[in-house]
């Protein structure tokens, strides 16, 4: 302990995390450049609009590839949700309405969307 009180141990430890603290900012940077991209991308495409109902959807883009089995629906607090895949974004409905249609490319936990069911 010097004169302060502060052990060695607690000097390099701090030093230590000081020192990997500026290695986190570029993966950050890039996920946030990665995301203002995506979000870009969705805008200039035609993607379903919040609100359209299922057979709005599909009389627009045609059927789905798959249609996941509904999720919730268990109280008012958690309303049915869909899923529906199409090839290149998936739409979500509250009960048959859309409430958000996203790109379907490998970002986030969004890398295989055919693995949830």
């Amino acid at each position: 302990m010097n004169k302060f009180g502060i052990s060695k141990s607690s000097i390099c430890l701090s030093i230590a995390l000081l020192a990997t603290a500026g290695f986190g900012a570029p993966a950050v940077a890039h996920a946030e450049s990665l995301l203002v991209n995506r979000v870009q991308q969705e805008k200039s495409m035609d993607l379903p609009s919040r609100g359209m109902s299922m057979a709005e959807v599909e009389k627009k883009y045609g059927a789905p590839q798959r249609k996941l089995a509904p999720r919730g629906g268990d109280s008012a607090k958690h309303p049915v949700i869909n899923r529906w895949d199409y090839s290149n974004f998936i739409v979500y409905f509250e009960k048959s309405h859309v409430i958000h249609a996203v790109l379907n490319t490998p970002a986030g936990n969004n890398t295989n969307p055919a693995s949830a069911n």
